[in-house]
């Protein structure tokens, strides 16, 4: 595991903006193990800190397969979320707004206050969307999981993470299309976030590699022995 010489250690408990929660992003490609990792992070905690975790791809299957319109999400909303999980396709900015009424109805629903930390996985997927989620959170640390196109394919093949269940987007083509994707619209936050000073942190994902050697390989936990 290797860390930019720029930050401090990404679960840091003292906030840097009192006016914002603090968040980390975790940025890897389809089948790097990011929501595995992710719930590992929620349910153990992190460098002694607790962290909340969005999981942005999670929370619109749950819009699409409920498919119950409220006064947040409306009919025309999950029609286009439903083409979007189809293609693989991203929000674009001028959508942004219904990624930031899922991500508020997260927030409210964890009662999110400014001394919350937010693990974000799948949010922001390009940097339009890194810019207008300034305005929410504080972005101050990123987690990159970082593994070869064989490794992702072997990931999901024998669903080392656990999380592929029933997942209908795991086709071949699908997911060489949203490599794709992520290597020309997603990639690219790494140096945006470089650029606004955030601790960069980046883990070379194996094929075998389960959540909880993940989270041990980024100092989730320190071996009290």
């Amino acid at each position: 595991m290797a860390q930019d010489s720029q930050g401090t250690d990404s679960c840091d408990a003292q906030p840097s903006s009192p006016s914002k929660p603090r968040a980390m992003v975790l940025l890897g490609p389809t089948g790097s193990g990011k929501t595995p990792l992710g719930e590992t992070i929620r349910q153990r905690g992190f460098r002694g800190n607790a962290c909340l975790h969005f999981d942005f791809g999670e929370n619109l299957r749950d819009v699409v397969a409920r498919n119950r319109p409220d006064e947040l999400i409306g009919r025309e909303d999950i029609e286009l979320l439903r083409g979007v999980l189809q293609s693989g396709a991203l929000l674009e900015d001028e959508q942004f707004s219904i990624a930031e009424r899922v991500l508020r109805r997260f927030m409210a629903a964890e009662r999110v206050d400014r001394q919350a930390q937010i693990l974000l996985n799948g949010l922001p997927r390009h940097v339009g969307q890194a810019r207008s989620i300034d305005a929410i959170l504080d972005v101050h640390a990123l987690i990159r999981l970082q593994c070869s196109t064989a490794t992702v394919i072997r990931r999901i093949r024998t669903n080392v993470g656990g999380d592929r269940t029933e997942r209908a987007d795991d086709d071949p083509s699908a997911i060489h299309n949203k490599l794709a994707i992520f290597r020309r619209r997603t990639a690219p936050l790494l140096e945006h976030y470089r650029s606004r000073g955030a601790t960069i942190e980046t883990l070379e994902v194996t094929a075998r590699m389960t959540p909880e050697l993940a989270w041990r390989e980024l100092g989730g936990v320190v071996d009290s022995g």
